[in-house]
C-alpha cells in the first residue's frame, strides 16, 4: 500500500502527541475525510515511542467493524515501515513488534451496555475508540478507567450525532477542562479524494445526513416533533428571587424505563418547569423502588407546597403511594397526539417555559421524533420527560378553566 501524501490536518494528528501535553484527541467530522486512518497510525506510533511491553485497547462498535475500519487499512502500512505483528484470533490480541519493543493491543467491541464487563480488570496505557458515538457510555467509561499507567492518553474518532449525545455534552463541549485537542475533519482533508468525488458527495446528500456526515455538524435529525423548542429554553437564573404563586408536579413512571418528574412553578399566569428528577436505571446500573423514587421527589419539592401532581395513568401503585402521602393526584388523559398538539401550542404561545437547568427535558426535546413521514405517532424512545410534560398540559386543560386556550388553539 502506497501513500502519496498526507494533508496538513492528517500530519497534525499523526504528530500531536510529540509536541502537545494534552490527555486526549478527538477527530470528528465528515465521512471519508481520512480521520480514522491517520488517527490509528498515530496511536500505534505514539504507543511505541512512549512504551514497551504495555497493553492498549482498540475499541469499535463490534470487533468485525474494527477489523474492517481500522486494522485492515493500517496493518499493511505498519508492515511497510518496519513493524511486525501477530494476531491471536481466539483471544483478539494484536501483538506488534518494532525493533526491540513489543506492545499488546486488545481488540474490543462495545456494542451494548453488557460490553463494559469485557474490559474490567485490565491495566492499560491508552485506548482508541473508533466511532465512539456508537458505543454506550458505560463501556467507554469502563475502558477509560482501565487506563491507569502514567502517561496514558485517549484517542477518539466519530461522525457527529445529535447535540444532546452524551459524548458531545461530556467530551466535546468540555474539551478545555478535560485537556483535549479537537480536530474537525472535512472531505477536503482527505488527499485521496478527487475534486469530482467531493462535489458528488455534496450533491447527492441532503437534510440531517448531509449536515452531519458531509458538513460535520452536530445537529438534530429530521422529523423532530418539537423542532422549534431549542429556541425557547428559559434561563433559570432569571427566576431567582421570584415568588411563584403555585407549584405542581408532572410524572412519567418507570422501573426499567426512565422515571421522569418535573417541578413546575407558576408566575404571572405562566408555568415554568423549574427543576426535574430523572432516573434511568440502565445508566445508573440499578433499579429504584417506589419508596426511593418518592424520597427523590420529596428532595425535589423541598419546602414547597404542591397543588397537584399530573401522572402517568398506568402507574396505579405509585398513584396509591402518593395519595397515602396526602398529595392531590390526577391520572392524566393519555391521548398522545392531542397531548403533543397541546404541548406545542403551549410552548409557542409562551404559556409554559422549560428552564435550561432541566437537562434531560432539553435533551429529549432535541431528539424526540416521529416514527415516519406521516407523523401519526412518535417513536417510543427518548420520550419520558416528553410524556410527563404532556401529562401536565393535559391536566391543565382538563381541570383548570384558565387554561381553556389549549382547546381553542388546537381547533385553529
Amino acid at each position: 500500500m502506497q501513500i502519496k501524501t498526507f494533508s496538513a490536518k492528517q500530519i497534525f494528528v499523526l504528530t500531536w502527541w510529540y509536541s502537545y501535553k494534552n490527555d486526549a484527541i478527538i477527530c470528528d467530522g465528515a465521512i471519508r475525510s481520512g480521520k480514522t486512518f491517520c488517527l490509528a497510525i498515530s496511536f500505534i506510533l505514539w504507543a511505541f515511542y512512549e512504551f514497551n511491553f504495555q497493553s492498549f485497547a482498540l475499541c469499535g462498535k463490534t470487533i468485525k467493524s474494527l477489523k474492517r475500519n481500522v486494522l485492515a487499512p493500517i496493518l499493511p502500512v505498519l508492515t511497510e515501515i518496519g513493524f511486525k505483528y501477530e494476531y491471536k484470533l481466539s483471544e483478539n490480541i494484536l501483538k506488534i513488534y518494532y525493533g526491540n519493543k513489543t506492545n499488546y493491543f486488545y481488540i474490543f467491541g462495545g456494542k451494548d451496555e453488557s460490553s463494559a464487563s469485557l474490559i474490567q480488570g485490565m491495566t492499560l496505557s491508552g485506548a482508541l475508540f473508533d466511532e465512539v458515538v456508537l458505543m454506550p457510555e458505560s463501556f467507554v467509561q469502563q475502558a477509560l478507567a482501565r487506563c491507569s499507567v502514567a502517561g496514558a492518553k485517549f484517542w477518539f474518532n466519530c461522525n457527529p450525532d445529535n447535540p444532546s449525545h452524551w459524548f458531545y455534552r461530556d467530551w466535546i463541549l468540555k474539551k478545555e477542562e478535560r485537556n483535549i485537542i479537537l480536530v474537525k475533519f472535512y472531505l477536503e482533508d482527505n488527499p485521496s479524494l478527487s475534486r469530482d468525488i467531493i462535489l458528488k458527495y455534496h450533491r447527492i446528500y441532503s437534510g440531517s445526513f448531509y449536515e452531519r456526515f458531509i458538513q460535520g455538524k452536530w445537529c438534530s435529525c429530521q422529523g423532530l416533533i418539537y423542532p422549534f423548542a431549542q429556541n425557547l429554553f428559559f434561563p433559570r437564573e432569571k427566576l431567582f428571587g421570584e415568588e411563584f404563586s403555585d407549584f405542581a408536579l408532572s410524572c412519567d413512571y418507570g422501573i426499567i424505563n426512565p422515571f421522569s418528574c418535573g417541578l413546575w412553578g407558576k408566575l404571572n399566569k405562566i408555568w415554568y418547569r423549574i427543576d426535574e428528577y430523572y432516573y434511568d436505571s440502565k445508566i445508573e446500573g440499578e433499579s429504584r423502588t417506589d419508596e426511593e423514587h418518592f424520597r427523590a421527589i420529596e428532595k425535589l419539592i423541598g419546602n414547597k407546597t404542591i397543588s397537584f401532581i399530573a401522572i402517568d395513568p398506568s402507574a396505579a401503585g405509585f398513584i396509591t403511594l402518593l395519595r397515602k402521602r396526602n398529595f392531590k393526584v390526577f391520572p392524566a388523559k393519555n391521548n398522545v397526539l392531542e397531548g403533543i398538539n397541546n404541548v406545542a401550542q403551549a410552548l409557542k404561545l409562551g404559556k409554559i417555559k422549560i428552564c435550561n437547568n432541566c437537562k434531560d427535558a432539553m435533551r429529549e426535546f432535541s431528539i424526540y421524533k416521529w416514527q415516519n413521514s406521516i407523523r401519526d405517532f412518535p417513536t417510543k424512545e427518548n420520550d419520558h420527560a416528553m410524556d410527563d410534560i404532556r401529562y401536565f398540559i393535559m391536566e391543565l386543560e382538563n381541570n383548570f378553566k384558565e387554561n381553556a386556550f389549549f382547546v381553542t388553539a388546537a381547533m385553529r
